[in-house]
C-alpha cells in the first residue's frame, strides 16, 4: 500500500488563524484519483520542528505533499528545512531567478532582493512550475520518500497539484486507479438512522461508504472504481431504496435538483415568509431555473405577524398561501408561518389544494439555524409535490403537531 501524507506549514495554520482548506481539497482530490492520504499533520514556522517532522515523515511515508513556506519572508522555511533534512546544500536555480525577474519586469516593477530566496532550493531538487505566482514548487527525495513542496496560495497550490503532481504520481504508480463518488443528499433523518439501515449492507471489494453531516443535510457517499459503473449504479439503487423517504437529491445538491424539477414542470412560484425572513427566497431564487419561474416574494412584518397570529396558526398559514398564490397569479405558493416559541408552520398551495403542518423543534437552534431548517422543510414540501410524492412526512429534527390537506374542492 502506498503511504501518502500531507504536511501543512505555518503558524497561521497551526493556531487556527486561517482554515486549512488546501488540506481538505487535497484529501478529496487524491482520494478520488486513487491516492488516498494515510496521514495529515501541521507544523509551525520553527526550523527545528519542521526538520524533525520532515525526517519523521520520510521514514513512515512513500510520498509527502508539503504545503506552504515557499515565500520570500524570513518565516518561510520550507526550502531551507528540506535541504537540511535531505542533507543537501541550498543552491541558486538560475532558471527560476530569470523567471522571477521577468515576472516583475512585466509589471514594471523592480524585483525585491528578498525574492531571490525563492530561487534557492535543495541542490538535487526538481522544479515544479508555478505559472501564476513567484513561488516555484519542487520535488526532492529525503531518505526513501519523495516530497513535493507546494505554495500555500490555494489557487497556485491546486493548479500545481492538478497539472504536475497528480500526473507525476500516476506515471510513477500506474496500477493505482481512481474512484468515482456518487452522492445521496438526505434530509430529515439522523446519522444513527442511516447507519441502522446501511451498516448491514455488504459492499463488494473496492467499494466503501462515507458520510458528511452538515445542517440540515447528511450526505451519503458511495465510492467505487471508475471502471465499474454498472456495479456502482446497482449499489446506489439499493442504498436509495433503503433511504428513499429522506433522499432529497442524488449527485446534485437539493437546490439544483429543485431547479431542474421546476424547469421540467414549468410551474410558477410565489413565496411568502414570516419565520424565515427572506432566507427561503434568497436561497431558492439563487437558482436560475427557479428565478425564471418566480412571482413575487413577500416578507411579512411583525405587525402582519401579530394580525395573523390571532387565528389558528395553520389556518393563518393556509390563508396566507391562498392569498399569495391569488395575488401573484402563480401556479404554486410556498409559505413559512410565524414562529411561536418552539413551534412553526409551513404550507404549500397548488391547483390540487393546500398542504400545511405545525411542527415543533426537537432541539434548540439558533435563529439562523431555525430559518435554515424551516426553509428546507418548506422546500422539501415543494420537491415532494413536484415529484408526485406524499407532501407531508416526518423529520427527525422536528415533531409534527398537526398536519392537514385541503383539496381544491373544499377551497372553491
Amino acid at each position: 500500500m502506498l503511504k501518502i501524507a500531507m504536511l501543512s506549514t505555518g503558524e497561521e495554520v497551526l493556531h487556527g488563524d486561517i482554515v486549512d482548506t488546501n488540506a481538505a481539497w487535497l484529501s478529496r482530490e487524491f482520494f478520488q484519483n486513487g491516492f488516498g492520504l494515510t496521514k495529515r499533520s501541521t507544523v509551525g514556522d520553527a526550523q527545528t520542528a519542521l526538520v524533525e517532522e520532515l525526517l519523521m515523515l520520510s521514514f513512515n511515508a512513500d510520498v509527502v505533499i508539503v504545503n506552504g513556506g515557499l515565500g520570500p519572508t524570513t518565516d518561510d522555511l520550507s526550502s531551507e528545512c528540506a535541504a537540511i533534512a535531505a542533507e543537501q546544500e541550498l543552491k541558486l536555480f538560475p532558471e527560476w531567478l530569470e523567471k522571477l525577474e521577468r515576472f516583475f519586469a512585466s509589471r514594471n516593477m523592480q524585483m525585491p532582493e528578498s525574492n531571490i530566496k525563492q530561487a534557492m532550493l535543495p541542490e538535487k531538487a526538481i522544479v515544479l512550475d508555478n505559472p501564476i505566482g513567484t513561488a516555484c514548487g519542487f520535488k526532492v527525495q529525503i531518505n526513501d520518500c519523495w516530497f513535493y513542496f507546494t505554495p500555500g496560495v490555494p489557487k497556485e497550490f491546486k493548479l500545481m497539484v492538478s497539472e504536475q503532481i497528480l500526473p507525476d504520481l500516476k506515471k510513477l504508480h500506474p496500477n493505482l486507479s481512481g474512484l468515482e463518488c456518487s452522492r445521496l443528499y438526505t434530509f430529515g433523518t439522523s446519522e444513527s438512522g442511516i447507519s441502522d439501515k446501511l451498516d448491514k449492507l455488504q459492499l463488494p471489494q473496492g467499494y466503501m461508504l462515507g458520510y458528511r453531516s452538515y445542517l440540515p443535510y447528511i450526505e451519503v457517499k458511495l465510492f467505487g472504481p471508475k471502471s465499474d459503473l454498472d456495479t456502482r449504479v446497482k449499489l446506489l439503487q439499493m442504498i436509495y431504496a433503503l433511504l428513499e423517504k429522506h433522499v432529497v437529491s442524488v449527485d446534485e445538491p437539493m437546490l439544483e435538483h429543485l431547479g431542474h424539477l421546476m424547469a421540467d414542470k414549468g410551474l410558477s412560484l410565489a413565496i411568502a415568509e414570516q419565520s424565515t425572513k427572506g432566507w427561503l427566497s434568497n436561497w431558492l431564487l439563487s437558482n436560475p431555473n427557479i428565478e425564471k419561474l418566480s412571482g413575487h416574494s413577500w416578507i411579512l412584518s411583525h405587525t402582519a405577524e401579530e394580525g395573523l397570529g390571532e387565528q389558528d396558526p395553520l389556518a393563518a398559514a393556509f390563508a396566507l398561501a391562498a392569498a399569495t398564490k391569488d395575488k401573484c397569479s402563480t401556479d404554486l405558493s410556498l409559505i413559512t408561518g410565524a414562529v411561536d416559541g418552539d413551534q412553526f408552520t409551513v404550507a404549500i398551495s397548488a391547483p390540487q389544494g393546500e398542504w400545511g403542518q405545525i411542527a415543533k423543534f426537537n432541539r434548540v437552534y439558533s435563529s439562523a439555524e431555525q430559518k435554515q431548517v424551516i426553509g428546507t422543510i418548506a422546500a422539501d414540501m415543494l420537491r415532494r409535490y413536484l415529484e408526485g410524492k406524499p407532501i407531508l412526512t416526518q423529520y427527525s429534527s422536528v415533531t409534527c403537531i398537526k398536519e392537514m390537506y385541503l383539496p381544491s374542492s373544499m377551497l372553491d
